[in-house]
């Protein structure tokens, strides 16, 4: 990628920011990144992971959520982006953020959403942007699967256990297998756990599971663990093909560490325990992109 292709781009992004209450078209970005309309389509699409139109929306409800802290109504926030109904509104929340207003404005943040900043998150190897994260409690639950060590100085920071996906077991998929075999969880999906809680040790410690649904006499070598109630920030990697997912994963890890966190208005609960979660939707082989999901523990920073 061409640094005077992101630095047009830049320009579009910003222009959308900073009109974001306003009708915003795909014709006049174009105009604005120099662009015909078909080739700025392609790139904006290829870079940023989202066609414009679908970033547009993205974006305005993003800063729709920060404008749900301040106490406004629904309706009125509704207005102000653009939405001709409560309705209308309503769905396009949902299906970003899986949750309705009502329900999301128990946690929304204090803090606007950040500036993107495309050649910082080009540098981080993303192959796409992350949006604002889903924000929602969950219950306590019961999971099932095997143990990993592996030896990783400051393992605490790097929180890259894709890495470790070439140990047996894992590789060739045996112990997957084994999990689904012998539980035969309601539901596809599996949970790379850390467990990892001691900043000075230089081991990364997970568990490789699925959900346990009834009480099941485990293989040897197997342990059940129950993962504590906690408020999480779901974050998903941005939709990438197969030779990127990895380098995605640990992309979105940096950009939650060093960007997300620290200007957000949460930390993390070091009573919970933050997972990957991989399920149908990592399938290369049924989806031409694919992502996976972050699951942080977190909790509202101490003000004053």
């Amino acid at each position: 990628m061409e640094i005077q292709q992101l630095e047009l781009l830049q320009r579009t992004i910003d222009y959308i920011d900073e009109h974001i209450k306003e009708d915003i078209n795909a014709e006049e970005l174009a105009k604005i990144a120099g662009y015909s309309p078909f080739h700025f389509y392609r790139i904006f699409r290829n870079v940023l992971g989202y066609t414009v139109m679908d970033y547009v929306v993205k974006r305005k409800l993003q800063h729709a959520l920060f404008e749900l802290a301040s106490g406004k109504k629904v309706l009125q926030i509704a207005l102000d982006y653009g939405f001709d109904t409560h309705a209308g509104f309503t769905k396009a929340f949902k299906k970003c953020f899986g949750s309705p207003p009502s329900l999301y404005r128990l946690h929304c943040p204090i803090l606007p959403p950040h500036k993107l900043n495309l050649k910082d998150l080009f540098e981080k190897n993303l192959g796409g942007i992350v949006l604002q994260p889903k924000i929602i409690t969950r219950q306590s639950f019961w999971v099932a699967g095997k143990r990993f060590e592996s030896y990783v100085p400051n393992v605490i920071y790097t929180r890259d256990a894709p890495a470790f996906w070439d140990q047996d077991g894992l590789n060739d998929g045996s112990v997957e297998r084994a999990l689904y075999e012998t539980l035969s969880p309601k539901k596809h999906g599996e949970y790379c756990i850390n467990l990892t809680n001691d900043i000075h040790q230089d081991y990364f410690t997970y568990l490789f599971a699925v959900e346990l649904d009834h009480q099941a006499e485990l293989p040897s070598g197997f342990m059940k663990f129950k993962v504590p109630e906690s408020v999480y920030a779901i974050f998903k990697t941005p939709l990438v093909e197969k030779e990127q997912f990895a380098s995605a994963i640990k992309g979105t890890w940096r950009y939650i560490l060093e960007d997300w966190l620290p200007s957000s208005s949460y930390e993390v609960d070091e009573k919970g325990y933050d997972y990957e979660y991989y399920d149908e939707h990592c399938h290369y082989w049924d989806y031409e992109r694919i992502y996976m999901e972050i699951h942080l523990p977190i909790k509202e920073k101490s003000r004053g």
